[in-house]
């Protein structure tokens, strides 16, 4: 991954971030790295945990950010989710997986979709 890439994508984490925090939102944790991979962003919202994943693009030559996160990413995002609340001992509470996803066309404003409960967890 070339650092142009490793830095919209910090940036575009950094504002769903913001975004969601802006929402009521309770951000736990930012890059939550396992073995099976990583989790964007963790996040408490009301009674539900919630597992986002942020997809960013700087144009849509390749389609919307959220087209990306394919049923194998969607896989992964599950795994990764399981390992955390297999970890922390958590039980009986609800989660969800949601998508953010940000467009960040030069010379324009950032544009932000959140898509909440955008998957169930996916079996691997």
């Amino acid at each position: 991954m070339t650092k142009e890439r490793i830095t919209l994508g910090k940036r575009g984490e950094d504002l769903a971030v913001l975004y969601l925090k802006e929402q009521g939102i309770d951000v736990k944790i930012q890059n939550y790295r396992q073995k099976t991979g990583e989790i964007d962003i963790i996040a408490q919202d009301g009674d539900c945990l919630v597992f986002v994943e942020v997809k960013t693009r700087k144009n849509l030559a390749f389609g919307l950010p959220f087209e990306a996160v394919t049923r194998k990413k969607q896989a992964q995002l599950t795994r990764v989710a399981m390992d955390y609340i297999s970890r922390n001992k958590i039980s009986q509470q609800a989660i969800r997986f949601d998508v953010i996803s940000v467009l960040m066309i030069h010379g324009r404003k950032p544009q932000i979709e959140h898509l909440t409960n955008c998957f169930e967890a996916v079996p691997w």
